[in-house]
């Protein structure tokens, strides 16, 4: 923010009224918690012609740079402003499932098309939505929709959702689980996950689209969302690849999604999202320069020393180098454990 003149909350001379992630009035209003005036337009139409009983924090949104909710807008407004983009990033982390991004939505719960999806004993009787969903084409031609969930800062210790007999009764339904009376797919690190994926299958099963898929994205360091996602996929069943009607689950790093945007040609956005969401040396560096003030740093903070670099590359900072497409595709996991050169 500071490196953005992006003036904070908290006023000047004081401390503690606010977490320094929040902006003031002035700058939320502006729409400066976003990469781009583009994208803040995207995510106030959005708002504005929200799903009927879709949920936006609009405070979070607009005023909370480290909410997972401008991150949605952020790294997938570019996706829904440029469909070819779109296409060629999932092009690389979907091959055997995307030939083609067709559409873009946000906040979005399959059961509101066809109804009011809280009082529909045919999904799950709330208000359950996933962060955005991609309408596909795959390369058999057939429609599919890819249903996805973003993290960013979440530290995955609660509270959790009020747990329904509705979803009890829809773990067994949709027959994707080992033990669907499992307490650790009602545990508040996960419940979320498991009602998203079985609303993603009730999708399938109600006939909104033929095929979809799952997926999570998650920082690489935010350790406790990375076992979320890794501990939910061995709660699954093996995925029976010869029916198409099963909605398999996969999970990446945010830093390899952001590695896929440049891959597919977008280089400026992908560096503006690894600088803003992933270049965790800021923090380190901040961190040092309140504790050890008089200290000298042990590399420059641009980057320039050998080790630094290294690090970087590590962590999949996109200007760093270009990648092989062949490359961005080892995200994939075909397997329940996530399998990407970066996060293992």
């Amino acid at each position: 923010m500071r490196h953005h003149n992006i003036p904070s909350a908290i006023p000047d001379g004081e401390r503690n009224t606010h977490l320094g992630s929040h902006l003031s009035a002035e700058a939320a209003d502006a729409g400066l918690n976003f990469l781009s005036p583009a994208i803040h337009l995207l995510a106030v139409r959005e708002m504005l012609l929200r799903e009927e009983n879709a949920a936006y924090d609009e405070d979070r949104l607009v005023g909370n740079a480290l909410s997972s909710q401008p991150l949605v807008f952020n790294a997938f407004g570019p996706l829904a402003l440029d469909l070819k983009l779109a296409t060629k990033v999932f092009r690389q982390l979907l091959p055997s499932f995307v030939q083609m991004v067709d559409k873009v939505t946000f906040e979005h719960s399959p059961g509101r098309r066809v109804g009011r999806a809280e009082h529909d004993d045919r999904w799950l009787a709330d208000r359950s939505a996933v962060d955005v969903a991609l309408h596909v084409r795959t390369p058999e031609g057939e429609s599919g929709i890819i249903y996805c969930e973003i993290k960013y800062s979440e530290d995955q210790t609660g509270p959790a959702a009020r747990w329904r007999d509705r979803y009890d009764q829809a773990l067994k339904q949709v027959r994707l689980y080992k033990d669907p009376s499992s307490r650790l797919l009602r545990s508040v690190e996960l419940e979320q996950l498991t009602r998203e994926h079985a609303l993603s299958q009730l999708a399938v099963d109600n006939g909104v689209t033929p095929r979809a898929m799952f997926i999570a994205i998650g920082p690489r360091l935010n350790r406790r969302v990375q076992a979320a996602f890794q501990v939910y996929a061995n709660e699954l069943l093996p995925l029976d690849e010869s029916d198409r009607s099963r909605v398999a689950f996969r999970h990446f790093t945010l830093e390899a999604f952001i590695d896929a945007i440049d891959v597919a040609g977008d280089q400026d956005t992908a560096d503006r999202l690894w600088q803003r969401y992933c270049n965790f040396q800021r923090v380190y560096d901040a961190a040092l320069s309140l504790l050890a003030p008089k200290a000298q740093p042990l590399a420059p903070t641009g980057g320039s020393s050998d080790e630094d670099q290294l690090h970087r590359k590590q962590d999949s900072k996109p200007s760093s180098r270009r990648r092989s497409s062949a490359t961005a595709k080892s995200d994939q996991s075909a397997a329940a454990p996530e399998a990407n050169r970066n996060g293992q």
